[in-house]
């Protein structure tokens, strides 16, 4: 029995689709998680240079998202005590959750990036008056790279900066005066990223 042209020019497509589909690299986006450690700088901070500060007070955290060879999100959260400097009558701590664009391509084992995000920058302050606590809703914007060491393995380093929007105080609904208080600072870190 004799094939027909047209049902060997099927096997052929079926045959080079698979082949390609076999050969084919993965390029879906992996999960991360990132706990971090590091200290804040400049602006409002305790802290008012990267280098040379007497005041560096510890801040951590956990990042979370997805990071393809291009581009990737990542949601943050850190916590920093002390935020503006310690004294034996006051307490204050910065908490930030931020969403994140990364711009991230990878070059070999190097992955370099770039981001930007929106978020909530929450102040707590208690002193021997009480607690005064205040959510601003805020932006950051940095960049490091990433160093991976095994598939799902890597360390990195970042830097970013934090800015509070000037906002009206929901707090005092209905009246909502705008809110005078903005904060800003600087955040260097280093991480462990684990890739799933």
């Amino acid at each position: 029995m004799r094939e027909t042209p047209t049902i060997r020019r099927r096997w052929i497509h079926v045959v080079a689709v698979l082949i390609l589909l076999g050969s084919a690299r993965q390029a879906s986006a992996q999960g991360f998680v990132s706990p971090f450690i590091g200290y804040n700088f400049g602006g409002d901070s305790g802290c008012p240079q990267i280098t040379n500060c007497e005041d560096k007070h510890v801040d951590w955290g956990l990042g979370f998202g997805v990071l393809g060879s291009v581009v990737g999100f990542e949601a943050e959260f850190g916590k920093t005590s002390d935020f503006f400097g310690s004294t034996s009558n006051q307490s204050t701590d910065v908490l930030t959750f931020m969403g994140n664009f990364m711009l991230a391509p990878k070059i070999g084992p190097i992955q370099p990036y770039g981001e930007a995000g929106i978020g909530l920058i929450r102040t707590s302050v208690e002193n021997v008056g009480g607690n005064v606590d205040e959510n601003q809703i805020g932006w950051d914007i940095g960049g490091g790279v990433i160093a991976f060491f095994s598939r799902h393995v890597g360390l990195r380093g970042d830097v970013r900066y934090f800015h509070s929007f000037q906002l009206l105080d929901t707090s005092k609904l209905p009246n909502l005066p705008i809110n005078e208080t903005k904060l800003n600072f600087g955040r260097f870190s280093g991480a462990l990223v684990l890739k799933f």
